[in-house]
Formats: structure tokens, C-alpha cells, sequence
């Protein structure tokens, strides 16, 4: 019985195959294209186009086309041709991200905010503003041709699906495919480039708009995310004022949102450890959801004056200069460690044992030294500082108890577990940002060495659980 194909059919996730035994010439005058056994149409149509069981007729003066054929859906096809994921062991993901359109922010914004919000930009990245443009111009999504294309990468989806164009990279529905062929039981999901605003150290940012871009973001982020259970998705909060980052606390866990992403520079005029913010510590611990810190939740690069030298300004690794230059990369750690050390010596962590929370692609090489310096610090000031004296657990132990940190993927995570200890490092992709590398696994494997499998189910299952206990499947 003859079918027929209509604009309608072409709506996402919905388009068909035909499958049919027959030589390839032809195809392109009816606009369509061999993927191996199948072919699809590779653009809608606005003219409908009639099939058979026999033939499918050509547009005037084409040849004539006869096969014996079948239709079926993309996902019938994959289904029966499933490949093997890239993560041939149980992995959590402690790093994804969303490539965000640029009206991320505006589309849910109050609407007396949507006007002040700041398009996205990508102007700091390796995305052109040509490459967004003509997704905008598709309604904000890929072709389908390139969906397809990016799925039939199977376990190499991470070396070459990458940046703005990898599958899954804006739509939550696309993520879908991507972690069904990475593999991963579940994934955090970051912002990439809507939480400059927010974050912003700029005191002169109203509060009102601060705090609206926040709640934008955070709408957002549930509705990606929304599309399956796997896709963990992370709030943003500034703690710029208590009271506010309280009411955004409580709006993100009320919406189901699972980490809370807090940056990691001073809270306005206070230290994370202020007491004005204890009811926010406090409503984390008995929401059970922990907070975490990621590269973007402070300044990427440093004073102007670090980089006064007498000599030609350097790029940024991305070959502009608005990302971070070797000089940035060189001390990036220490706004993490600054945080992680306010938090600790203002007894954050001693007042709230059960709080955890998690630093995010900022490596952690510092880690190691890090604990060290906070276990003599402690251990010789306690004599004069008495708000330390009363400290139960070594500032290292709170630290183990409490935190993780994922290293990149250039790092040597073995040695930095043989210094401190194997329950503080996460894996993570980065997908699908390209600096997450073609194979994580395998370079962190190389870093692993002959350590223990043991060792290796903390790293890639064990020490995210730990984290996120809720989490396990």
C-alpha cells in the first residue's frame, strides 16, 4: 500500500528510513542519500513524496527507481544495530556541559527581566558566530542529516562530536543518543557561557537582575535536563546576599535540580564562611544535595598589570585572547583553594559534617599540597585563633570526608592519589567540550597505571557516589 511523506513526518525524532535492496544511482535527484543499508530524505520537503511497497516515483524527468523496500524509524534502525558504548565500565560523569543558544537566558526570564538579559556570547570560545547563526536560522536546531551522522559515530561520539555542533550539545533530546552511546550511568550539566552576569564579580550588578538571570539559567537548565533521568542537572546561585541565594537555593530544589553551583570568589564583601550564609549550608545538608565549584565561577584571568611586560600581548590556548593565556592557567587554582581554605579555617565544614560538595574542571594538582598546608596552618595557629582550637577532625580529614575534585585530563591523578588519598578524585568528560580530550578514559587510565581496580571504581563510580548517593543505578 503506497505511504506518504509530509512536512509533518520531519518533526524531530520522527523522521523515517527506507530500507531497500537496490544500486544507489539516482539518488540525489530525488534529494536523498545511502546510509549503508538505508536511505533518508536529508531535508524536508514541502512537496509530499509518494512510496510503494514497488517503486518510488520520481520528480518530473527523473529516472525511474524500482526496489522492493520497507520503511522504518532512525530508532528501529539503531536499535537493531546497537554499538557498544565508550564506557565499557560502570562511569559517572562529573562533567557535561550545555552549549547555550543565544537566547538561553531570555526565553526564561521573567518577562519584565527578559529585555535586560545578555544574549549569550561565544566570543571567548572556539565556536564562530557563524556557526550559531545558522543554527539559529534552523529554529535552534541541527538537520537531521547531522543527527544522524553524529549517532552513527558510536563509541567515537566523544573524539569527534565536539563543541556547539556535538550531539546534544543545546537539546536535551539529542543528550539522550549521546549518553546512550557514551555510556555514562549519570552526568552533571553545566552552563558553558549564560552565567557571566550572575557570577560577575561586579558589585554594581543589581540584585534584581543578578538574581533574574540566576532563576533564567536555573529554568532552563530543569527543562534540558528534564529529557532523562540521567542528565543531573546544576543550579546556579550566587551568594552575592544571603537571603536571595537562599530564596534561589530553594527554587532549585524545589524544581529537582541536583548540585548547586556556587562560585568561588568572595560572597560580596563576606567569606563563604560568614554566618550570614549557615542557613544556606544548613538547607543544603537537609536537602541532601551538595554544592559544587567550576572553572567560570571566577575571573579567568588575572590582573592586567601580571600581564604588563614590555613585550607583545600572548594569546589565549584558543589562539584570541579573551580565554585563559599560560599565565592564567598558571594560577587558576588559587581561587579554587582560596574558597576551599575560607570555607575550612571558618569552620564551614566542622559545624556541617554531612555538607559535601565537589570542585569541577579545575583541576587538581593543587589538592595534594593543599591538604597538607591546611593540616600545619591549623595545627600551629590553633594556639592563637581560637575559632580553629575547637576543630575535631584535621582540616585533611574534613577535606577527604567531604569533597572531591576532578583533574584534567592531562594530569597524572595517579601520583595525586598516592599523595592524599583515593576517595577525592572524580571522573569526568567534559563533553563536549573539546578540552575534555578524544579519550578521557584511556589517558586516565595511562595516569592510573597499575593501581588497583579497586582504585579505579572509586575514580569512576565509587567516589562521585560518595558525592551524590542518590545518584547510584
Amino acid at each position: 500500500m503506497p505511504f506518504e511523506v509530509t512536512p509533518s513526518t520531519w518533526a524531530r525524532q520522527s523522521f523515517l528510513i527506507v530500507e531497500m535492496d537496490w544500486p544507489f544511482s539516482g539518488l540525489n535527484k530525488l534529494g536523498m542519500s545511502p546510509l549503508r543499508s538505508a536511505l533518508r530524505a536529508s531535508e524536508p520537503r514541502t512537496r509530499p513524496l509518494f512510496f510503494s511497497s514497488t517503486n518510488i516515483p520520481q520528480p518530473a524527468g527523473a529516472e525511474q527507481l524500482t526496489a522492493t523496500c520497507r520503511v522504518a524509524t532512525l530508532g528501529e534502525i539503531l536499535a537493531r544495530k546497537t554499538p557498544m558504548p565508550y564506557a565499557k565500565r560502570p562511569c559517572y560523569d562529573a562533567d557535561s556541559h550545555i552549549m547555550e543558544l543565544p537566547d538561553f537566558l531570555q526565553k526564561y526570564a521573567d518577562p519584565d527581566l527578559r529585555a535586560a538579559m545578555p544574549s549569550v556570547s561565544y566570543a571567548a570560545s572556539l565556536v564562530t558566530d557563524e556557526e550559531v547563526a545558522e543554527i539559529m536560522k534552523r529554529g535552534g536546531h541541527h538537520t537531521p542529516d547531522h543527527v544522524a551522522e553524529l549517532r552513527a559515530m558510536g563509541d567515537d561520539l566523544i573524539a569527534r562530536s565536539k563543541e556547539i555542533q556535538g550531539l546534544g550539545a543545546f537539546d536535551g533530546h539529542e543528550r539522550v543518543h549521546a549518553l546512550d552511546l557514551l555510556g555514562f550511568k549519570r552526568q552533571l550539566v553545566f552552563a558553558t557561557h549564560s552565567l557571566a552576569m550572575p557570577f560577575s564579580v561586579n558589585q554594581k550588578i543589581s540584585p534584581k537582575l543578578r538574581y533574574g538571570a540566576a532563576r533564567a539559567h536555573n529554568r532552563h537548565m530543569v527543562d534540558f535536563c528534564s529529557a532523562d533521568k540521567r542528565l543531573m542537572g546544576v543550579a546556579a546561585v550566587p551568594l552575592d546576599d544571603p537571603e536571595l541565594a537562599l530564596d534561589e537555593l530553594e527554587f532549585a530544589l524545589r524544581s529537582g535540580l541536583q548540585a548547586i553551583w556556587i562560585p568561588h570568589h568572595a560572597c560580596g564583601d563576606k567569606s563563604p564562611g560568614h554566618t550570614a550564609f549557615d542557613r544556606f549550608w544548613a538547607r543544603l545538608v537537609d536537602a541532601d544535595t551538595p554544592f559544587v565549584m567550576h572553572v567560570g565561577g571566577a575571573p579567568l584571568q588575572m590582573a592586567t598589570e601580571w600581564m604588563n611586560n614590555g613585550r607583545p600581548p600572548v594569546k589565549d590556548w584558543m589562539g584570541g585572547g579573551e580565554n585563559l593565556r599560560t599565565k592564567d592557567m598558571a594560577i587558576l587554582h588559587q581561587a579554587i583553594e582560596t574558597f576551599v581554605s575560607m570555607m575550612l579555617i571558618d569552620g564551614v565544614f566542622e559545624r556541617f559534617p554531612k555538607l559535601r560538595g565537589a570542585a569541577i574542571e579545575l583541576g587538581a594538582g593543587w589538592v595534594p599540597a593543599m591538604l597538607t598546608r591546611l593540616d600545619w596552618t591549623v595545627s600551629i595557629w590553633r594556639r592563637t585563633d581560637t575559632s580553629i582550637a575547637g576543630f575535631k577532625r584535621k582540616p585533611s580529614e574534613q577535606i577527604i570526608e567531604q569533597m572531591a575534585f576532578t583533574p584534567y585530563v592531562f594530569e597524572e591523578v595517579g601520583e595525586f592519589i598516592d599523595q592524599s588519598h583515593p576517595d577525592l578524585y572524580l571522573f569526568s568528560s567534559d563533553y563536549p567540550h573539546t578540552e575534555g580530550g578524544r579519550n578521557p578514559i584511556s589517558r586516565f587510565e595511562t595516569a592510573l597505571g597499575d593501581r588497583s581496580e579497586k582504585i579505579r571504581d572509586k575514580f569512576y563510580a565509587e567516589n562521585f557516589l560518595r558525592i551524590f548517593p542518590d545518584a547510584r543505578v
